[in-house]
């Protein structure tokens, strides 16, 4: 399953309706940005009768389908990381300026948890030391350790929040720890050991999947979904070039989030399959940009297969002309363009999966 990124509780320039319209049945939430602006006591204050397990988030942004939370540490990380003014990173919690007004907050493991509770998402992720790049070797085994215990002090406090909040098993959300480790595939196995030893849901690949040099993590993605235990849900997280997702899907990974279709979108790239369609290689779809000048006078479909009415009757050749004019209009449609062929590409990649059981 692929979801795109509702940081805020949307997903940039569209509606949850058109969302949904093109098969979109979850989507990621931020803990940081959410708990900062608009803040717990509104998002908590939302109308929970439609679901009387769960609170806010749901209700507040109007979302029927699933909603992943972050940790909120990934952004809290890079923020300090960025500038050592705005934060300090101890063992036991982080504590950090707000980069909205400048006051000051403590996240902690358990904190972390609370918040994603009182959001009342589907799916929770424990807060984990996520080193930048130039880490030295003892620096990324100290953020594999503080993941660790970050991930044990997690699963405390989510046993007791599903406790304390009386939700019964089949409705309690599921709740995912990150794998850390670099790119060093004995330190990536040995941080999914612990954590399995701990017992979550899911796992997911923490920090970013390529190197310094852009070079993508293959080894380290191979090894990392091989020491997670057979059954669980394997999250890659932040990985959404096309190409980048079939490979990851071939070696376990089940979930997938990322900015880039929507973003790509924004800015007028549009992803098409190519005319024989076939998972192969990084060569499968093209990316067009739809402000070039060879879109003027194109008047076939922005794409004759959509589900989307819009997509189907307009040309491409009008779409050029809402980006040459600047109208928010062509952002949405390139961005619908973009999540239905992320939504198609996961649908062949379940069939994909299907053969091969």
């Amino acid at each position: 399953m692929f979801m795109p990124d509702a940081t805020r509780g949307f997903v940039k320039l569209l509606s949850n309706q058109e969302v949904e319209a093109v098969g979109v049945r979850a989507i990621v939430v931020n803990t940081f940005h959410l708990y900062l602006y608009p803040g717990l006591p509104v998002i908590k204050k939302a109308d929970t009768r439609k679901r009387n397990y769960k609170k806010g988030i749901h209700k507040f942004m109007d979302w029927d389908g699933l909603i992943l939370s972050d940790s909120g540490g990934f952004q809290v990380f890079s923020l300090i990381h960025k500038n050592p003014r705005m934060g300090k990173v101890t063992d036991d919690k982080v504590v950090f300026r707000s980069p909205y007004d400048g006051s000051w907050h403590d996240l902690s493991p358990e904190r972390s948890i609370q918040i994603q509770f009182d959001l009342g998402s589907d799916m929770m992720v424990c807060l984990d030391d996520c080193p930048p790049y130039g880490f030295s070797r003892k620096k990324i085994e100290k953020a594999v350790e503080r993941t660790i215990a970050w991930a044990r002090r997690c699963r405390r406090e989510y046993d007791k929040q599903v406790k304390k909040r009386k939700i019964p098993p089949r409705n309690r959300p599921l709740l995912f720890s990150v794998i850390q480790g670099g790119a060093d595939p004995e330190l990536r196995r040995y941080c999914a050991r612990e954590l399995t030893r701990i017992g979550f849901d899911g796992y997911g690949f923490g920090a970013r999947p390529v190197d310094e040099q852009g070079n993508f993590l293959q080894e380290v993605l191979q090894a990392t979904s091989e020491a997670i235990p057979e059954g669980s849900i394997k999250f890659a997280l932040g990985i959404g070039m096309p190409e980048d997702i079939v490979r990851c899907s071939r070696m376990g990974w089940d979930l997938f989030d990322c900015v880039i279709p929507t973003r790509e979108g924004r800015h007028g790239r549009l992803f098409q399959f190519q005319n024989q369609k076939s998972l192969v290689g990084s060569r499968f779809y093209n990316v067009v940009n739809i402000e070039n000048s060879r879109f003027k006078n194109d008047l076939s479909p922005i794409n004759p297969d959509s589900s989307l009415s819009e997509l189907r009757k307009n040309s491409k050749a009008y779409l050029h002309h809402l980006f040459k004019v600047k109208e928010t209009l062509g952002k949405k449609w390139a961005s619908l363009n973009n999540l239905e062929f992320y939504t198609d590409l996961m649908n062949d990649l379940r069939k994909e999966k299907k053969k091969i059981d």
